[in-house]
């Protein structure tokens, strides 16, 4: 059989890249190579269509094996993670029967948002729960941190499951100064911190310095930008806390990565793999063992993609980004439940949140194979090139003075809410799509009845507060993708009567039906009613059929050649009794200004502002 596939390969000699290029670009037949094919990333670099293994001849990321330094492949020797659910703890007997429940459905690792820290509130919240088997992690108030941290250790050493344990203290005191812009004096910050660490000294496997990333994610940052700042923010506990007596590798094995992951599939992917890399080689430069180099990453899926209208698509933006992590080999994965933008989480979508990552791994099997990324031309391409240029903005933060100073005087935050306001001109501009809101929406569906005041705590564990109410101008932002578009389709919804429009097709067949159903997606993203048509002959016609429904829009769809004279006789036969809107930017456009026309509807239009303006309109608000 290997005889007869090297007499294959014969048959099919070496191709050069410099050969491919040639063919493409005869395929392309004149179009530059470059534009046309070529992607400049978010990222700051550019993605080739095509990779070939001389493309990957010289990276030093190839030559290392799953679980040997610098853990490019991982840091274990296998692919299991941890599946991670989140319980709100406002109520203790109900919080932890959720966790006695969840624990024999298959999860492995329980988070809890907690309030009140003290001995006895604990040891019911943990009442039952085998704490040498089961992660336990914690959110709770910065200040409340050391006084969980004393009681949690007297019950692991009561239980004698000190040295068995395995959780961590989302110990996060840059959480207000990212948050709210309020800023934290290093030295109250590495005094709380040498106490935790004091207090946690004989549970091994307690890690209590947070490096919560997933907040710079969750508030629009670019996956660079993620990972630059996460390093950074690692680098700021490893300087302060050495530079204050603690010895380097205490510091390390005591850091815990809480990172976000987007629906950017092969570069969410890239991003981990790159991360416990470069984080391997800055912890060695602090004189730490590579054993105590391994970065202990936990995944979140994302929240800034998140949708209210056709929630359940939410379903498919978790789904890849879980495979992501997992596939990146992440030591632990939480799944955000669908519903979470609008509601508190109920059982069915936590139930389905959980699922997801058993699918990952009962049906395909992906906990079975370790980086199986590794050597892909594609993959490895993206994690070194991820990896550069989150190092250049490592480089940066630093000589700058750290990653605290620049979150006390606003510079992180203040970059995240630039790249937020970008990624939220994509999706007015639908560059950035997120499937039906700004793009193929459910023009039927209405959201107001399902949206429920978030009961419960912030990340932060302030009880009594609901979700996304803590940030202010100068901390990160809080807005979704979608925000600014279901804020039209909720204008839309309060509104007495819900505008219709109505799409006047005519002439060339595939022209009109192509920009009616353009157009229906258009003003569907602000939940108007669409009334399409199969075609009329004339304009008047097509104009009467539009007042008999009472549209309150008239979208002209046909060819660019044949605007020239059917748009200002339709605009005529209107009469300014609906507005008057031409799908397309044709080469008349400025004679159908001339003539009155103003509105017209194409790719280029930020769909966003458009909208607006019809809303003002149409609704008066």
């Amino acid at each position: 059989m290997a005889e007869k596939k090297e007499k294959l390969f014969e048959q099919f000699p070496p191709v050069s890249a410099e050969e491919w290029k040639a063919k493409v670009e005869a395929d392309l037949k004149g179009a530059p190579f470059d534009k046309k094919l070529v992607w400049r990333t978010n990222e700051g670099f550019n993605v080739q269509p095509l990779y070939r293994r001389e493309d990957i001849a010289d990276f030093n990321t190839t030559n290392s094996l799953p679980g040997e330094y610098p853990y490019v492949r991982g840091t274990k020797d296998s692919n299991d993670w941890l599946t991670r659910q989140e319980i709100v703890a406002t109520e203790t007997a109900e919080a932890n029967a959720t966790a006695l429940d969840v624990l024999t459905k298959g999860v492995t690792s329980l988070g809890f948002k907690i309030d009140d820290p003290s001995e006895e509130n604990l040891r019911a919240l943990l009442k039952g729960i085998d704490l040498k088997k089961v992660e336990i992690n914690f959110t709770c108030c910065v200040k409340k941190a050391q006084t969980l941290a004393e009681n949690l250790v007297a019950i692991l050493k009561a239980e004698g499951a000190e040295k068995q344990f395995r959780g961590s203290i989302d110990f996060n005191p840059f959480r207000r100064p990212l948050r709210k812009g309020v800023a934290f004096e290093a030295a109250s910050l590495v005094e709380m911190a040498k106490t935790l660490l004091a207090t946690v000294k004989e549970v091994p496997a307690l890690r209590v310095l947070a490096v919560n990333s997933f907040m710079l994610s969750d508030a629009g940052a670019y996956i660079y930008q993620e990972l630059g700042y996460a390093l950074a923010w690692g680098a700021s506990w490893m300087t302060l806390l050495t530079d204050a007596g603690v010895e380097a590798g205490e510091v390390a094995r005591r850091i815990k990565f809480n990172m976000g992951v987007g629906s950017n599939f092969f570069m969410e992917l890239a991003k981990f793999r790159a991360a416990r890399m470069l984080w391997a080689q800055i912890a060695a430069q602090y004189g730490v063992a590579h054993d105590d180099c391994k970065m202990e990453a936990h995944a979140i899926t994302s929240r800034f993609n998140q949708t209210l209208y056709d929630a359940h698509v939410n379903l498919l933006r978790s789904q890849t980004e879980a495979m992501s992590a997992a596939l990146a080999g992440v030591d632990s994965i939480t799944v955000t439940p669908f519903d979470v933008c609008y509601k508190t989480p109920d059982e069915f979508s936590e139930r389905i949140a959980r699922n997801q990552q058993f699918l990952l791994k009962e049906e395909s099997h992906l906990d079975k194979v370790v980086d199986p990324a590794g050597g892909s031309y594609y993959v490895e391409t993206l994690t070194v090139a991820l990896a550069q240029q989150a190092w250049t903005l490592f480089l940066d933060v630093e000589e700058k003075g750290g990653f605290l100073a620049l979150c006390n005087d606003g510079t992180i935050a203040k970059a995240v809410r630039e790249s937020a306001e970008k990624r939220h001109t994509d999706v007015a501009r639908r560059k950035e799509i997120l499937l039906g809101t700004n793009q193929y929406p459910n023009i039927n569906e209405m959201a107001t009845d399902k949206i429920v005041a978030l009961k419960g705590s912030l990340p932060c564990g302030c009880k009594g507060h609901e979700a996304d109410t803590c940030d202010t101008e100068a901390g990160l932002p809080s807005k979704r993708a979608a925000s600014d578009f279901e804020a039209l389709r909720l204008a839309t919804e309060a509104a007495p009567k819900r505008p219709k429009v109505f799409m006047l097709t005519i002439g060339n067949l595939a022209m009109r039906l192509a920009r009616a159903q353009f157009s229906g997606n258009f003003f569907g993203c602000a939940g108007y009613e669409i009334i399409d048509n199969l075609g009329f002959d004339t304009v008047e016609e097509g104009v009467k059929a539009a007042l008999d429904k009472e549209a309150d829009v008239v979208v002209l769809c046909s060819s660019d050649d044949e605007y020239a004279a059917l748009a200002p006789e339709a605009f005529k036969a209107l009469d300014g009794r609906a507005e008057f809107v031409v799908a397309g930017a044709p080469a008349c456009m400025d004679e159908l200004k001339a003539a009155g026309i103003n509105d017209f509807i194409h790719v280029r239009c930020n769909v966003l502002d458009v909208l607006r303006d019809f809303n003002a309109r149409l609704l008066g608000k």
